[in-house]
């Protein structure tokens, strides 16, 4: 079922040696990723919203209320926020250092639907991006040693009628007649402004455009904690953190199936663990980022050293997804315990990636991942994503050192559909180790890969490879 080219290499945490013998990856950087990465920590002072005035139910605006309570505790020299059982209605919350945002069990913050509560525009990125837009529900800038926690739910209230129809498609609500631009337009104009490389001071969107939001968005900012909340019905990405360092998710649920709805998309950041998560989504669970195109060259700063343990992904276009905003390249990625099982689930491990985004994609770790599902393939690589639309370039990527160990699979179109570009070494260095891809329907899909190794690998209870 495979074509496969066995070749020899030499590389930085696990491959062939010279005497094609697989050397397995070193796991121990994961732990000493781990310790680098430092949580935050508060003093004992703590607030409840409830004092500066915030009341239950749709009409009463608290987004007031919120602020002052983290302004007071900033002024104390940081903190929690408590936000106490109940609904409570806001518009968009500002993050500063040293506050906890702090949930109890049964609170829920539901976000005004209303464009305009989120002016002035911000600093983001969209799409890989840099500009200015829509101050995203949750916001961070150069903020560090802060956290959201607590078993409440952040309702970003997207829906049919809010925020999802400027995606400009039928199906997500859209109707002409209730916008004047729809996410395409913008986009374009905002990806114009990328290739002429346009100064970021000059890319202000919101007003007269439709890029929606994202839920969370947190852009240079370090030591975050996200930890025990439940996020539903986001405009467009949900967990957004763009060249951040530090940050650490943990039992955090994602629930929303709007267009674009990716729940985690680390952008050019650092030092990330994801664990104990659930990611049931509109578009890819976790999609690791750097930048797209100019911006992401100019910036050239890779996401690096990300950890993904025990998770669960349910519905969503991938699994883990590395791209395809990967300009400034991507490695160490470590994806570990983790079940992936949905008719909706597309692929588990994904990587995405065309020859005018380029980026270097390297050493990246799997094992121990049980797929029941997936409609595609288990492990997607494509180096022609979106070319339809965009052509090609001359900027060729690189994807190099990915290790599949132990993963099983029971449902899947092919069990891999790697596509490199032809005549090019772009795609090299693929090792799948004890794997098990059962309930495969049709064979693998293999271009343009140069050593592709298998052992002990079987594809419908047949050997691969040696």
């Amino acid at each position: 079922m495979l074509s496969l080219s066995l070749g020899i290499a030499l590389l930085i945490g696990g491959g062939c040696t010279d005497q094609n013998v697989y050397t397995p990856p070193d796991w121990s950087l994961m732990d000493k990723i781990l310790a680098d990465i430092v949580e935050p920590s508060f003093p004992e002072y703590s607030v409840d919203i409830l004092r500066f005035g915030a009341k239950e139910g749709e009409d009463y605006d608290c987004s007031e209320s919120i602020k002052r309570a983290i302004d007071d505790v900033s002024k104390k020299g940081g903190g929690t926020v408590i936000i106490p059982q109940g609904t409570f209605y806001t518009g968009p919350i500002t993050m500063v250092s040293n506050i906890r945002l702090h949930m109890e069990e049964g609170a829920e913050l539901r976000f005004s639907t209303d464009p305009a509560d989120y002016l002035p525009p911000v600093l983001t990125r969209w799409e890989g991006t840099d500009c200015y837009n829509y101050h995203p529900l949750i916001y961070a800038y150069e903020a560090e040693n802060f956290a959201i926690t607590g078993k409440g739910i952040l309702n970003g209230m997207a829906d049919m009628d809010h925020w999802w129809p400027w995606k400009g498609r039928d199906e997500y609500g859209f109707k002409e007649w209730k916008t004047l631009a729809v996410d395409s337009t913008s986009r374009d104009r905002l990806m114009q402004y990328n290739h002429d490389e346009v100064p970021v001071e000059e890319r202000i969107f919101a007003e007269e455009s439709s890029l929606r939001p994202q839920f969370i968005n947190f852009y240079r900012c370090k030591n975050i904690l996200l930890e025990d909340f439940t996020v539903v019905q986001s405009p467009f990405w949900l967990i957004h953190p763009v060249l951040c360092e530090n940050l650490t998710m943990r039992r955090v649920t994602t629930e929303s199936n709007g267009p674009n709805n990716d729940g985690c998309d680390p952008d050019a950041s650092r030092n990330i663990l994801i664990e104990d998560c659930f990611f049931n989504t509109g578009d890819d669970c976790i999609a690791i980022k750097s930048g797209r195109n100019e911006d992401g060259r100019r910036w050239n700063i890779p996401s690096e050293n990300i950890i993904v343990r025990n998770c669960t992904m349910h519905n969503g276009h991938g699994g883990v997804v590395i791209g395809s905003e990967i300009s400034g390249g991507c490695r160490n990625v470590f994806a570990e315990n983790c079940i992936m099982n949905s008719p909706e689930l597309e692929r588990a491990i994904r990587i995405k990636t065309n020859s005018i985004r380029g980026g270097v994609v390297e050493n990246v770790f799997v094992r121990n991942i049980e797929v029941g599902e997936v409609d595609e393939a288990v492990l997607r690589i494509n180096c022609h994503y979106d070319k339809k639309r965009e052509g090609s370039g001359d900027y060729l990527p690189l994807i190099r050192n990915v290790h599949l160990i132990n993963v099983t699979s029971k449902k899947s179109d092919h069990a891999l559909f790697l596509d490199g570009i032809e005549g090019k070494e772009c795609i090299r260095d693929i090792f799948l180790i004890d794997c098990e891809f059962n309930g495969v329907k049709e064979e693998s899909i293999v271009n343009e890969v140069s050593n592709l190794l298998t052992i002990n690998t079987r594809v419908n209870n047949e050997d691969i490879g040696q």
